[in-house]
């Protein structure tokens, strides 16, 4: 019988009177390296939840937790954010929070779940003041102009024959997406080798997008599509795993 190795459970929960909406995809990059995404919610106001994030929390599979406010200036949602946050602690649903702001307000509530052995990075802006990014464990900041464009991932029209018509399906081309290189860059980072097990890139894939598969990009596997990559190596180690690292960069000579 094999036994399941422990896998951390991830709470995100989003600041969304705070913060931009097009945060919320490099949330869920940075926080599924951490273990398994469980609890998923957004805090705002009426005004906030029925605009922009509407379309994001719907998409990313996020609750809306919705907190009227019983008197101008009162942030009820960021209440709720951190009485659901030290639930989710005590209740044992989560070991780990991501939590998604740029509002100094929360630095005594990261520093009251890290107080009780819990996990705590956030997400913020460029706006975030030191308080709270020296109150959690890693803090990760979001650039709006970032992008995690593929390297070479624009899909070709439909090839079609002398009549107009279109084609039948013809294997998949193989393609390289930018995002592979930059998840072995993100789990390598800070590992004694540089080096990430081969499973635990394929984990991390997935759940940072449940439908990913190398099929889908004209690969048999996830090794053969790494294989594929210039940005990348891939190496068996003694005890049969295969390891996965940058390609060392080749530094042109001084003339």
């Amino acid at each position: 019988m094999s036994i399941v190795p422990h896998e951390s459970r991830v709470a995100v929960l989003l600041d969304c009177d705070n913060v931009n909406p097009e945060i919320v995809d490099h949330a869920l990059l940075m926080a599924a390296q951490f273990g398994r995404v469980v609890v998923r919610r957004g805090y705002g106001n009426h005004s906030t939840l029925t605009k922009r994030w509407q379309e994001t929390l719907v998409r990313q599979a996020f609750t809306p937790c919705l907190q009227y406010q019983y008197a101008a200036g009162k942030n009820t949602a960021d209440i709720a954010l951190a009485l659901d946050a030290l639930e989710a602690m005590f209740d044992e649903r989560a070991d780990t929070f991501c939590l998604v702001t740029s509002d100094s307000d929360f630095a005594y509530l990261c520093r009251k779940l890290r107080e009780r052995g819990a996990t705590v990075c956030i997400v913020g802006e460029a706006k975030t003041p030191e308080a709270l990014r020296n109150a959690c464990d890693q803090f990760f900041e979001w650039q709006p102009a970032e992008s995690n464009a593929p390297c070479d991932e624009s899909p070709a029209p439909a090839p079609k024959d002398s009549h107009g018509k279109v084609e039948a399906p013809k294997p998949l081309p193989k393609r390289r997406p930018r995002f592979l290189v930059d998840a072995v860059s993100l789990l390598a980072d800070g590992t004694t080798d540089g080096e990430v097990v081969l499973g635990t890139l394929g984990h991390y894939l997935k759940r940072t997008d449940p439908s990913f598969s190398p099929n889908a990009y004209g690969h048999s596997g996830l090794l053969n599509m790494i294989r594929t990559y210039d940005l990348l190596t891939a190496s068996q180690a003694p005890g049969g795993h295969w390891l996965v690292k940058l390609a060392p960069q080749i530094e042109s000579a001084d003339v």
